[in-house]
């Protein structure tokens, strides 16, 4: 009999006692023994949960039991779920997590804690829900040189930019489409600011690279100044817009960041619609390959969470990646790609001038893609064009 608790009951936690549950007989063969939730920590009572006799107040109550093996915190924010992991792994408590929030910020120290104390820290389901993306990085593409990372890696952004293209909504119109169907929240900050993405694309980078950036390092945008006029743009040049998190990794220090970004037809994330997430590797000799699924939700999150479990269950400890602290980030200002800019159709003469041979789109403004520029050179034509009169209405970079 294998002892767990489960740290927080609200839709995850739920969700891992009801799969336990309800897949017994494929938990108990996968892993190899049965599974007793013997504590469910939570500031509620839930007496009519069919798990409320297993509800505790104290954490400590759970730290005390030699008897558990594993603690999943499945609460969400830094604290105290910092403090109750640290805690757990000290006491020789294996410790699974969904809380991409307390990943990104403390990965590098709960690893450590979790190699001195021979036990495990895993958290498959703190990027991309239920789709598989941690462990394959880990386990089995490491061995190639990997030269990017890059994904969808927030359904809730993914839906909204997929209702602006397929019904010509606006993005506040599609924004609250999403919160009335549950997909964001009543405070959808987190998402349309891409501060979640940034958590995500933070823990993915430490995979690649072994050095844990502070998501405040990262340059986070998100899509909150994307228009119907640049969804109008791109489809007539056979491109859709996403955000995307990208950790490029071909230099001496990774290129990090959130941003939308305008994908060609061609590309593998240009069709991932609704609320899916998907990550891409790009890899030396692998290749392009490509993870896809839902990317949350109570049944994907839980299934990511289990399926750390069974691991623990059916191999012991095992390492987690080497990850250390850094603060080595390529200046973002280098960074160089394509881009789309958008002005008001009287600038295209001014444009010419500033931007010099660029590719004009068939639109009611001026919109056009340019060669590739860095960031600093196109914050510098961007404050040519304004000093002429042309404010930019868009910049979008491209893939």
């Amino acid at each position: 009999m294998t002892n767990i608790a489960i740290l927080g009951f609200g839709v995850v936690g739920s969700g891992v006692a009801d799969l336990i549950v309800k897949n017994n007989e494929e938990v108990v063969n996968f892993g190899g023994d049965e599974i007793n939730i013997k504590y469910i920590l939570d500031l509620r009572d839930f007496p009519d949960s069919p798990f409320a006799d297993r509800i505790v107040h104290d954490f400590n109550v759970i730290l005390n039991d030699p008897t558990v093996s594993t603690v999943i915190e499945v609460m969400g924010g830094s604290h105290p779920a910092y403090e109750f992991t640290v805690a757990a792994l000290n006491a020789k408590k294996s410790v699974i997590t969904s809380n991409k929030e307390v990943v990104a910020n403390f990965a590098d120290e709960f690893l450590r804690l979790a190699v001195k104390n021979s036990v495990c820290y895993r958290f498959e389901a703190a990027v991309g829900g239920g789709i598989p993306v941690i462990s394959p990085i880990i386990e089995c593409i490491r061995q190639n040189k990997i030269r990017e990372v890059r994904g969808i890696l927030n359904g809730t952004t993914n839906y909204i930019l997929t209702k602006m293209f397929s019904f010509g909504e606006s993005f506040k119109a599609a924004l609250s489409d999403a919160q009335a169907k549950g997909y964001a929240e009543r405070n959808p900050d987190a998402d349309i600011l891409g501060i979640d993405a940034a958590r995500k694309i933070t823990i993915l980078s430490a995979l690649v690279t072994e050095k844990l950036l502070s998501p405040d390092d990262i340059h986070t945008e998100g899509i909150t100044e994307i228009r119907l006029a640049d969804v109008t743009a791109a489809e007539k040049i056979g491109c859709k817009i996403k955000l995307l998190g990208r950790c490029i990794n071909d230099g001496d220090a990774p290129y990090v960041m959130v941003a939308p970004f305008m994908l060609s037809g061609d590309s593998a994330l240009a069709d991932v619609s609704g609320v899916y997430n998907a990550v891409e590797v790009v890899a030396e000799p692998l290749g392009n390959v490509m993870f896809y699924g839902r990317g949350a939700g109570a049944g994907p999150t839980a299934s990511a969470v289990v399926g750390d479990l069974m691991q623990i269950m059916r191999h012991g400890e095992t390492r987690g990646p080497e990850v250390e602290r850094s603060s080595a980030i390529a200046p973002f200002d280098s960074f160089s790609c394509r881009r789309y800019f958008a002005f008001e159709r009287s600038a295209a003469e001014t444009v010419k001038a500033t931007f010099g041979d660029v590719d004009f789109i068939d639109s009611d403004e001026c919109a056009f893609i340019t060669p590739v520029m860095s960031e600093s050179e196109a914050r510098e034509k961007k404050k040519s064009a304004t000093a002429s009169g042309f404010a930019p209405l868009s910049h979008i970079r491209v893939l």
